[in-house]
């Protein structure tokens, strides 16, 4: 991993704030992004404190211009884009009966908009490169829906669509491409904060305090995807906390 370029999105929190630590203190030049530019500043100043190499730019996934311009300065700072993760995402769960139309509209453009636009910006530069590799962050909830979080799966599952129908592409065109699906299960972060329906929400912060597992595991394993040899592609990986059933 020594030296790639990884550009992270969703990176001032959870997911994808602990892989740019990780990837960063295991030698790649991170690229942060967010909405929260004074989180963003504290992680990178974290980060080349402990000697990593890192930037930020603050960055809204729903809108392409931004997202694009994103992966432009990660090329324009480094040269290169070798990995997009794809970690931004909400989780605003809600009964269908109860019409929470701007949830499922955000949840729409965040976690579905925001990993096209990712796509969209960064195949370009590794087609032109022949190589690089593209993670998007799914979720156990893409293989699994339950009342309450209807639209939330729907979400996880059309990430799941989109990165098979990419792997299938970039396969076909010889790009060097490899694309990753990352599945996690009741991981402890800050998605909980997103759901609207308290009584929803005061059921998950128990479930998620019982059964949750650090999100340290699944930067781990974004590690782990990335460090595969480039003739070889984990196509997903799916990581629950070992005692979850669902």
């Amino acid at each position: 991993m020594t030296k790639k370029v990884i550009v992270i999105t969703g990176a001032s929190s959870g997911i994808g704030e602990a892989s740019a630590k990780l990837l960063a203190k295991n030698g790649a030049k991170v690229v942060l992004s967010a909405r929260r530019e004074e989180r963003l500043a504290k992680i990178v100043e974290e980060i080349t404190a402990n000697g990593g190499e890192a930037v930020y730019q603050v960055t809204d996934v729903t809108k392409n211009e931004e997202v694009e311009a994103l992966v432009k300065f990660a090329v324009d700072t480094f040269g290169r884009i070798d990995v997009l993760l794809n970690s931004a995402g909400i989780m605003p769960h809600s009964m269908l009966s109860d019409k929470r139309i701007n949830d499922w509209d955000n949840m729409i453009d965040i976690n579905i908009k925001g990993t096209l636009y990712g796509i969209g910006a960064a195949i370009p530069y590794m087609n032109e490169q022949k190589s690089g590799h593209i993670i998007n962050i799914s979720s156990v909830a893409g293989h699994y829906a339950h009342a309450g979080g209807a639209v939330y799966s729907a979400t996880k599952w059309a990430v799941r669509a989109i990165s098979e129908s990419l792997r299938e592409e970039m396969a076909q065109n010889q790009s060097n491409v490899r694309v990753t699906i990352v599945s996690p299960g009741a991981i402890n972060t800050e998605l909980l904060d997103s759901v609207t329906d308290e009584k929803l929400r005061a059921n998950y912060e128990k479930f998620y305090e019982n059964f949750g597992i650090s999100v340290e595991r699944v930067a781990t394993t974004i590690q782990q995807a990335i460090d595969v040899p480039e003739d070889a592609s984990w196509n997903e990986v799916i990581i629950r906390p070992t005692k979850q059933v669902q």
